[in-house]
């Protein structure tokens, strides 16, 4: 069992940054893929950038370059910094988790287990 949840969320204008956090409890073997997803209301659920334990990243080709993502040594701070942040980042950002079974990348999103509340991200033009 995982426990998430989320902070940092906000309004900010275009070009303005962001910390998300996400505070993780449970399983470490649970925790070995961690990662960001975010959501607009009435489409799906993409996912923006996922770590794996040893700290291999990577990212949806739309971030690239604006976002980092990164954990603490033991795997109970997620975070995402955001970077010149554009109004279509606006959505609901979840921090999710998954057990090392499967691919831990942005090719391979599928998987994850546990998932805190959100925490939304507005971005005004």
């Amino acid at each position: 069992q995982v426990e998430l949840k989320e902070s940092g969320g906000g309004s900010v204008e275009t070009g303005g940054s962001l910390r998300l956090s996400c505070a993780a409890s449970g399983s470490s073997y649970d925790r070995a893929c961690m990662a960001w997803f975010r959501q607009i209301e009435g489409r799906e659920r993409e996912v923006v950038a996922t770590i794996r334990t040893g700290d291999t990243t990577s990212y949806a080709d739309s971030v690239k370059g604006r976002f980092t993502i990164s954990q603490n040594f033991d795997k109970t701070t997620l975070v995402l910094e955001m970077n010149n942040l554009k109004p279509n980042d606006s959505a609901m950002y979840y921090c999710a988790t998954k057990n090392p079974y499967t691919e831990c990348s942005v090719i391979s999103a599928t998987g994850f287990r546990y998932w805190g509340q959100g925490t939304q991200v507005t971005v005004s033009s």
